[in-house]
């Protein structure tokens, strides 16, 4: 359906990547793989015909819908959320429009035998072939439904944008874009702003839809859920996998062995013939096998093996001062904005060493309860925080609040204590800072490796109690492995806002959820919360329906 051929990308003449070239099929759901920096997005943006290569071509045939969902956009205000949605079928009204002008014109003249007015019937015929194809009975189904899906109330719908945050008018984009009814989806990034209802809702459309998908996350879940293909661009080639993200992870480790091996093989043979070449060099009966050598080793292609998965690494952080037995109670907490009832009542005991997620859709008052905690806000009710208990707090604003005029090393630097300082360039490395990436300044760094840089400083300091919201939003698969493996030797308190499945697995064993104004309290893993209330809403179903 699409083909990509021999793309090169080249920024001040160093390539990004080079003479790749691919073809996205019908039906292909596509995960575009790789570590930050490797050139995923910028790919994506070529697919989507929004920046040209330095060499190279792509070709999409004649009629192809293409959408394209980028990290960062603009909405538009001045109209209500249903209003901005339902721009996609614009063009559908201006037939109409078309359709009718034209008609009229019919009606009014009577030249009918001239060239023009055969022009009219002939363009308001291929007019209506086109308009009365299309189901247009169902349009604001459609939208709703589709809004629905993407976490909006029925409320929401008559609001305008400008009432809505960067997040909610992605989805607002989001829902643009699937009404489209694209023959190929490109999405970069396309979780980082959803709950994990409207993530599920998400996979289930990708899944039961016919057409082609090309997603670059970092959610692992997400991935594995609804791709067939993966694409991994590193080291400016790629490597392209007829299989999901979990499958190609194994290939990958089986490539990076096989790698290893021809690399081995080959600088012993180097080595081999190097030594020849130096104990051979002055004989003139060996002057032609020397010479032969030579020629051999300089025209030799050298094995290149893949970037080392840093995941693997272990950190281990400063142990935790100790905090008193229930690090939070609260007791019949409540907050409000004006009118707006968040949560009221929300009664709950977090124990010393408890690991626990907050979740639910956005605006039910995870962030709010966090800041509640922290003493940001003011609310109802009782909060009581225990004995010695010492707080780290990564707000989703974090990383804009590092000193700017530090280099890298030197904020992690400032803030390591004793056995640790040593380890700081590996502490950096698992973080994907290595090489020369360690002096730059805090104020040249990108949103994503500011979060890296804010999540590992916060790690280093001695505290107890965890309060982490959404810190996975900006962070790679390989990082979020390093993270999740420290949390889960933290041996302290945890509360960890996140709409991250995978991540939250095996980290978490308590639930707390977040909706229509209640705090509920579940003991059990995140997959057992989810599973439990995928079957609460069965019941819901079946009850409704009864």
């Amino acid at each position: 359906m699409i083909s990509a051929e021999n793309l090169t990308v080249e920024f001040g003449g160093t390539p990004l990547f080079s003479n790749i070239s691919f073809q996205i099929n019908e039906k292909d759901r596509i995960a575009l793989m790789g570590k930050n920096g490797a050139g995923k997005s910028t790919l994506l943006k070529i697919l989507a015909g929004e920046r040209q290569p330095t060499r190279g071509v792509v070709t999409v045939p004649k009629g192809t819908v293409v959408a394209y969902l980028p990290q960062h956009l603009m909405t538009q205000d001045g109209r209500t959320v249903f209003e901005e949605t339902a721009q996609v079928f614009a063009h559908i009204k201006e037939a109409e429009a078309e359709i009718d002008r034209i008609n009229d014109l019919l009606a009014t003249r009577t030249d009918y035998e001239s060239d023009e007015y055969m022009q009219l019937i002939e363009q308001v015929s291929a007019l209506s072939e086109k308009f009365y194809a299309i189901d247009n009975v169902h349009f604001d189904e459609d939208i709703e439904r589709t809004l629905m899906g993407l976490g909006f109330e029925r409320s929401d719908f008559d609001r305008p944008t400008s009432d809505f945050s960067g997040g909610w008018r992605m989805r607002i984009e989001l829902a643009k874009l699937l009404l489209k009814n694209p023959d190929v989806l490109l999405l970069d990034e396309p979780t980082n702003h959803l709950d994990i209802e409207s993530i599920q809702w998400l996979e289930e459309f990708i899944r039961n839809s016919s057409k082609a998908v090309v997603v670059i996350s970092h959610d692992r879940k997400f991935v594995d859920s609804i791709t067939t293909r993966t694409i991994e661009v590193t080291m400016g080639r790629i490597y392209d996998y007829k299989a999901s993200y979990s499958q190609y992870l194994e290939l990958r480790k089986e490539r990076r062995a096989q790698q290893q091996k021809q690399y081995d093989e080959q600088q012993k043979m180097i080595q081999e013939t190097k030594e020849f070449i130096e104990r051979f060099k002055g004989t003139y009966s060996k002057t032609l096998q020397v010479q032969s050598r030579v020629k051999m080793l300089e025209k030799l292609q050298l094995v290149e093996i893949d970037e080392e998965d840093t995941s693997a690494l272990k950190l281990r952080f400063p142990p935790s001062p100790r905090s008193g037995q229930y690090p939070v109670i609260a007791d019949g907490v409540g907050k409000s904005f004006g009118d707006k009832v968040v949560f009221r009542n929300a009664s709950f005991t977090i124990g010393r060493g408890d690991k626990v997620a907050f979740v639910g859709r956005n605006g039910e008052g995870k962030s709010t309860l966090v800041k509640c905690i922290m003493g940001e806000l003011e609310y109802e009710g009782k909060l009581q925080m225990g004995h010695n208990v010492q707080i780290g707090y990564f707000a989703q604003n974090q990383a804009s609040l590092l000193d700017e005029n530090l280099t890298v090393f030197q904020t992690i630097d400032d803030i390591a204590k004793g056995d640790i300082r040593t380890k700081i360039k590996d502490m950096l490395g698992a973080f994907m800072f290595s090489g020369e990436a360690i002096d730059k300044k805090v104020k040249v760094l990108s949103g994503g490796e500011r979060t890296r840089l804010a999540i590992l400083r916060l790690l280093l300091e001695p505290v107890n109690f965890l309060i982490l919201d959404e810190p996975t939003n900006h962070l790679d698969l390989k990082t979020k492995d390093v993270l999740k493996q420290a949390l889960i030797n933290f041996d302290g308190t945890l509360i960890v806002v996140s709409h991250d499945r995978d991540f939250l697995d095996g980290l978490v064993s308590k639930v707390y959820e977040f909706g229509h104004q209640k705090v509920k309290e579940h003991l059990c893993g995140i997959y057992e919360f989810l599973e439990n209330k995928r079957l609460e809403n069965l019941h819901e179903l079946e009850r409704k329906q009864k």
